[in-house]
């Protein structure tokens, strides 16, 4: 077996263009005549230890035309634990099966396995590039400007708030709390402020994970609202605490990194009904904002099929240990280029919402957030009419 294989890994948790990002590395190392072969471990990490991999070569033009606008992962993904004697194995299983190129598409958990691969094959005297790809929906990855899969799913949450804002504003008879996931970043709640490019209004509060949850606060917050309108809109997010860092609905369960979130939305609900004495209820998309292909944008995924191209070619190249990342030029006209990140900046470096995007009282987001969003949702969000 010659050592001339490409191997292409997921990691983490999937979203509308993680198989964008895989489109756009198998098609640009299908056409270089250096690579023997293309290939996809099926599970994640797991694929590599177990040897489970997909050989691209196989696979019709017909079917890797459709990995653009396909949701999930399509060769999986995984959250598996590893302890650092994995590495070891892990860089001794690449050599044995050939590869000579690792791609590794992930979050900053992921890119952190990313580098820890990359040392260890640099100890073990494995001879394997490694690079990363930057994907995740929290928008977390430090260094670069957004990650591909971020501004899909805020495409798909300013959409549906502007939707369920046009609902409550028909019928205003109660308070609608809506939780978006984002464990410490709020980036993706915070783009539920694009709401009112749909609708006539948009969310009346955000709450995001970078502010401390005051209770008593919130509870002001909404009483007003049902002063002056008998109704609102409220978006939280999944990674709300308290001063002290006390979570504000407990934690389901924790395993390692992950966290399983209570219902923060239902929490805070039943808080205003239990409270104020009005009607509340709450919503939680879950897992729907990171999948959904009909909310898909069109930028994020364009930019995720060239973060794909751009890791094959530093690969290729021999820029080990970096992550493509993304650089913005401009906002208005939108310009940005990739960059080549080292990997030890990323691994594991949680990036939150700047302060200059939230309001100061910690309930809103402010204009300029706007703005660096905008350019990222693709074709402009649909309208809707209203006559009340």
């Amino acid at each position: 077996m010659g050592a001339d294989g490409l191997l292409i890994m997921h990691g983490g948790g999937p979203t509308a263009v993680i198989n964008a990002s895989l489109y756009g590395a198998v098609t640009e190392a299908l056409e270089s005549p250096r690579v023997g072969r293309v290939l996809g471990a099926v599970g994640g990490v797991g694929g590599i230890t177990d040897g489970n991999l997909l050989d691209f070569s196989g696979v019709s033009a017909s079917r890797l035309e459709m990995l653009p606008s396909s949701p999930s992962s399509a060769i999986g993904s995984s959250r598996k634990p590893l302890e650092d004697d994995d590495y070891a194995r892990i860089a001794h299983a690449l050599r044995g099966q050939g590869i000579r190129w690792l791609l590794c598409t992930g979050g900053n958990g992921t890119q952190d396995t990313c580098g820890k691969i990359w040392r260890a094959c640099q100890a073990e005297g494995v001879g394997v590039d490694v690079v990363g790809i930057p994907k995740t929906m929290d928008n977390d990855i430090a260094v670069t400007d957004h990650a591909p899969g971020f501004a899909s799913a805020a495409r798909f949450v300013a959409a549906s708030v502007g939707a369920l804002c046009c609902d409550v504003h028909g019928l205003p008879a109660h308070i609608s709390v809506i939780e978006t996931l984002g464990r410490n970043a709020g980036w993706v709640a915070a783009a539920s402020l694009l709401a009112d490019e749909c609708s006539a209004c948009g969310p009346d509060l955000i709450y995001l994970p970078e502010r401390d949850f005051d209770e008593q606060s919130f509870l002001d917050d909404a009483a007003r609202l049902v002063d002056e309108k008998r109704s609102g809109i409220i978006v939280v997010s999944e990674g709300l605490h308290k001063a002290g860092g006390e979570p504000v609905a407990e934690p389901l369960l924790r395993t390692g990194r992950a966290t399983y979130f209570g219902d923060v939305s239902a929490h805070l609900a039943r808080l205003i009904i239990s409270e104020l004495g009005c009607r509340a209820r709450s919503e939680k998309p879950g897992l729907l904002m990171r999948s959904s292909i009909a909310w898909q944008s069109s930028v994020d995924r364009d930019e995720a099929i060239a973060c794909g191209r751009e890791a094959v070619r530093a690969a290729l190249e021999g820029d080990s240990g970096t992550m493509v990342g993304i650089e913005r030029i401009s906002s208005d006209p939108y310009e940005t280029r990739l960059a080549r990140i080292p990997i030890e900046r990323v691994m594991l470096e949680e990036r939150t919402l700047p302060g200059e995007f939230i309001n100061a009282r910690g309930n809103g987001v402010t204009e300029a957030y706007r703005a660096w969003l905008k350019p990222l949702l693709g074709s402009p969000l649909p309208r809707y009419v209203t006559f009340c």
